[in-house]
């Protein structure tokens, strides 16, 4: 089980990560990827605690592994792993939507059904089953870039004007492949210790040269990560911002300017049906985004704690309309709470022997979570009221004597101070009003995807035919004569 100070220091390479025009020498010193970076650090070392049961023997490698990459073989292993999940959810209260789990999960489902990567002219399984081996072993945190740039929406790779603007196979050398090109977005690579590069948007026959899976580690040469603004550099003080300055993944831009890619990390090799193979018949997708389910899960727990605290602090708990709004709150929280865990009672295990969440209620929940998540922002927004914004611009003002009384008398609720009132709604505001909050709203609302898609998913695996036998069997039980 690694340590938190074995992941910091692994992260003390030659990755070349670009940041308002310079380079990023140091990701665990530099003050917009630090603070999240010991924020991953603090999970490795939860994990590696012995009480809080995350750990277990792998029979893939016959070691103790971090329980949230196993493949299931059991019901109670996959009640196992949910739990395990939970408490590394818990720990960050939701807000890291892309850490070392969730990837791990897509692995995991590769390597479960390894002979999917089998195909002419290549034979990439044990590619597969050895980065999962490593994965267990060195428990890897695992990013990925799985979306092309933003060219055009209205045409695929092959048809974009100019040398591979998405990532794609630009020459085969004896010794692998040479990818050229861009793929995002890769959320928390800068603090990862490898990363995954495929697509997961339909590509054509014609795509065939962007049809490409493999891993990476970070400080592969050649490979570059242009990243957003940090919003953990904008935070005054922890008190201020508190959610920014603790867990800030930041999202990067990976541009590969001729990188080789070693043959014995390569998954998918210009196979169009091979991409929709790894994720799909593998279990991979379904593995992948019920980690991200559970971990929705504590964070609209946290958001509605925020939601039932603001009601308390302002004295309007009591009035009706108020509990209504907490009440729908409730209901929107509960129904991905219930989707989680119908997805856990309806599992079933696949042809390899891995048990697969069922995917009605979980496709059923990711189809709702674009709107679902800016819900219920709109209803702590409307609890908030003014309250977000009527606060000292900093904790500056908390600490000057000359402002401190005038804060003390006039930003204060019976029975809380204005300290703790001011660190509430600072805390509100980081949730739903921050830079750092716009980021996490645009995130749940396209984490699978436009809306279209995510539905879609939902369409497809909800069972139809069930229904649609009903209805016809009631049509046929009547007609014109009676």
């Amino acid at each position: 089980m690694r340590k938190g100070d074995e992941y910091l220091a692994s992260l003390q390479d030659d990755r070349e990560i670009y940041l308002d025009g310079e380079r990023v020498h140091d990701v665990t010193s530099h003050p917009a990827f630090a603070p999240v970076a010991r924020t991953i650090a603090g999970l490795y070392d939860l994990a590696a605690d012995p009480l809080s049961e995350m750990s277990y023997t792998a029979p893939e490698t016959g070691q103790e592994a971090n329980r949230v990459f196993c493949i299931p073989r059991s019901r109670d292993e996959l009640a196992a792993r949910r739990r395990a999940i939970e408490t590394w959810a818990r720990h960050t209260h939701g807000w890291v939507g892309r850490g070392p789990d969730h990837v791990g999960a897509f692995l995991a489902g590769f390597a479960s059904c390894p002979q999917a990567f089998a195909r002419e002219p290549h034979d990439f399984a044990a590619n597969v089953s050895a980065h999962y081996r490593r994965l267990l072993d060195e428990s890897l945190f695992i990013s990925y870039a799985i979306i092309p740039p933003q060219f055009s929406r209205a045409s695929t790779a092959h048809d974009w004007d100019g040398d591979f603007i998405q990532a794609g196979v630009a020459e085969e050398r004896p010794e692998g492949i040479v990818v050229r090109g861009a793929q995002m977005l890769a959320t928390g690579a800068c603090v990862a210790d490898e990363i995954l590069i495929s697509c997961i948007k339909p590509l054509t026959p014609e795509d065939r040269n962007f049809a490409i899976s493999f891993m990476l580690p970070m400080a592969a040469r050649g490979m570059k990560l242009y990243c957003r603004r940090s919003y953990a550099t904008g935070s005054t003080s922890a008190y201020d911002y508190p959610l920014s300055s603790h867990y800030d993944e930041t999202d990067a831009l990976v541009v590969f300017d001729d990188v080789l890619v070693p043959w014995d990390r390569v998954f998918v090799d210009r196979d169009v049906a091979g991409l929709r193979r790894q994720f799909f018949d593998t279990g991979a997708h379904i593995m992948g985004n019920s980690q991200a389910q559970i971990r929705l899960v504590a964070k609209l727990q946290f958001i509605l704690g925020l939601a039932r605290k603001i009601a308390a602090v302002n004295q309007v708990d009591r009035i009706p309309g108020v509990q209504e709004k907490l009440g729908e709150l409730a209901s929107l929280a509960s129904l991905v709470e219930s989707a989680v865990m119908a997805a856990e009672y309806q599992a079933t295990p696949d042809e390899n022997g891995m048990w697969r969440p069922g995917p009605r209620a979980l496709y059923g929940a990711m189809g709702l979570q674009a709107e679902i998540y800016p819900r219920v922002l709109t209803i702590v927004r409307d609890l908030a009221g003014g309250g977000v914004l009527q606060l000292p611009a900093s904790v500056k003002d908390m600490l000057n004597p000359a402002t401190r009384r005038d804060v003390d008398r006039y930003i204060q609720s019976p029975g809380v101070s204005a300290e703790e009132r001011v660190k509430l709604f600072k805390l509100v505001w980081d949730a739903v009003g921050s830079e750092f909050a716009g980021r996490h709203h645009q995130y749940e609302m396209f984490y699978a995807g436009a809306p279209f898609v995510a539905k879609g998913y939902a369409y497809r695996n909800y069972g139809y035919e069930r229904p649609v036998a009903d209805v016809e069997e009631f049509l046929a039980s009547y007609s014109v004569d009676g």
